[in-house]
């Protein structure tokens, strides 16, 4: 079961890397006023969220503690960040501050993971 939890994670950061390093490449553009969300954003997003939800069942299925709240407001901030990248996808340009803020809580979420103990 731990080889397949760490294969999750895996999944899961590789989730976390579509998605910031769509944001990352988009950044120039966004200076410009010309970024766009591109399907790497999309696919990251959804990969974060299929692979956390696994990866909780896979805890809890093991009997270990899950934190609940940390789980939630990842959840919640993953869930604006998707319906924002999901909305926005066909545009040809999305506003800075929209755009800035996908990146914004994208990095929030990485350090929730990291940070809240």
């Amino acid at each position: 079961m731990d080889v397949l939890i760490h294969l999750f994670v895996g999944l899961h950061i590789i989730g976390i890397a579509a998605l910031l390093g769509g944001f990352l490449t988009q950044m120039k553009a966004m200076g410009q006023g010309t970024a766009r969300f591109g399907p790497s954003m999309l696919h990251g997003a959804l990969t974060m969220l299929v692979t956390g939800v696994i990866l909780v069942g896979l805890h809890q299925a093991q009997g270990h503690s899950v934190d609940n709240i940390k789980i939630g407001v990842k959840l919640a901030v993953l869930i604006v960040i998707l319906g924002l990248v999901y909305v926005k996808r066909d545009e040809e340009k999305v506003e800075k501050g929209l755009f800035g803020a996908v990146g914004l809580l994208t990095v929030v979420n990485i350090f929730i993971a990291v940070l809240w103990t």
